[in-house]
């Protein structure tokens, strides 16, 4: 495990400094303003994946817990169901809560 730390560490090292390898200079044009449109649409697209991960390890989680639980006790399983409907569709609704947060990130960069 402490090698694959120090290799992680050692390659964004790396990778950190490269970055002024391939730096372009300064222009005074107008795409040259703008440059940045592309990273914050990367940004908002991996972020939109985390939120999705998110989500869907807590609705696994959410429903392995149903399932044990309504194995544990029969008589709940109505009660479980339904407590674990309820927040199956919250954790849906923060993602595409999400969703619309890089829509409304990404749409006015690119106009």
């Amino acid at each position: 495990m402490r090698r694959v730390k120090m290799l992680c560490f050692a390659l964004m090292g790396l990778m950190m400094a490269a970055i002024t390898a391939v730096a372009q200079p300064a222009t005074q044009t107008a795409e040259a303003a703008v440059s940045y449109k592309g990273y914050v649409a990367i940004a908002a697209g991996i972020g939109f994946a985390i939120a999705v991960f998110g989500g869907a390890i807590g609705q696994s989680r959410i429903g392995a817990a149903a399932c044990e639980g309504a194995a544990r006790n029969p008589g709940a399983a109505g009660r479980i169901q339904t407590m674990m409907i309820l927040g199956l569709a919250l954790i849906e609704s923060l993602v595409l809560f999400a969703l619309l947060v890089v829509f409304a990130v990404v749409k006015p960069i690119a106009s």
